[in-house]
């Protein structure tokens, strides 16, 4: 089996590099293509992958394609792709709100896989959602599931729905946590500690804190009321959060990237 990234970007060598590692896959059996000279001699450097810059030299020998690349060029590859590609191959779009119809009518393919994975990917520990359409064997799933495996942890979704909606919750919710971690940072720093002690103390308390939640059955409720004592300090921080609407706001942003993601599967 061979498969194909097209896309060398930070998402796309990403699930190259974790695909490499898969037991599926012998060595070299793993294309990526890329039209920028610096990225191509990147590229040439690693061992594990065969580098193209030309379609025609890589899109007929793949069993499976991943295209990784920004969905304002989805259109353009997709045209690029369309003639050199035959009816079992299988097509598995990391892009955000290209839906599985534009892809088949575009490309002429049907077995069609969207995902949607997130950052952490990069180190191991992402998480991708995906779904299928119905061409897709029993087989090709599981195939494909295994691949995205590599990279960390996948869930199938019934619809596409829930691809947007994933995008919302996972695939846009690290930058929330981020989001999160700045803003504590600033308060550190704003009480008098350093630069330094300030990223210690919110690095170790997230990765704490996640750790404990890892590792028990409680829910993020349950936690809070461990932590949090009548008329203590922790309560004293939630009271206020509660009272500044946060619960309700952070609903608010994941629906607005689950909004967006729905709005550019129209633009396609």
């Amino acid at each position: 089996m061979k498969v194909l990234v097209i896309g060398a970007g930070n998402m796309g060598l990403t699930y190259a590099e974790g695909m490499s590692k898969s037991k599926l896959l012998k060595k070299k059996n793993i294309m990526v293509l890329d039209k920028s000279e610096e990225k191509l001699e990147e590229l040439h450097q690693i061992s594990h992958f065969d580098a193209f810059s030309e379609l025609k030299d890589c899109v007929p020998q793949a069993d499976i394609i991943f295209i990784a690349v920004k969905p304002y060029h989805a259109e353009s590859v997709f045209q690029a792709i369309k003639p050199l590609v035959n009816s079992q191959q299988i097509l598995v779009s990391i892009m955000a709100g290209v839906t599985i119809a534009s892809i088949q009518e575009i490309t002429g393919l049907t077995k069609v896989v969207r995902a949607m994975p997130n950052l952490p990917a990069q180190i191991g520990k992402g998480l991708t959602s995906y779904v299928i359409s119905p061409d897709v064997s029993r087989i090709e799933m599981l195939t494909v599931e295994s691949l995205l495996d590599t990279t960390g942890k996948s869930i199938q979704v019934s619809s596409e729905k829930f691809i947007d909606a994933s995008t919302g919750i996972s695939g846009s919710g690290p930058a929330y946590v981020f989001y999160f971690m700045q803003s504590m940072m600033e308060a550190a720093l704003k009480m008098g500690f350093s630069k330094e002690d300030s990223t210690v103390l919110v690095r170790q308390t997230f990765t704490g804190a996640v750790e404990l939640f890892n590792q028990s059955n409680l829910s993020p409720n349950s936690w809070m009321e461990r932590v949090a004592s009548k008329g203590g300090t922790t309560r004293a921080a939630l009271d206020s959060m509660e009272d500044n609407n946060v619960n309700e706001l952070i609903k608010d942003a994941a629906f607005a990237a689950f909004k967006r993601a729905v709005e550019l599967g129209k633009e396609y």
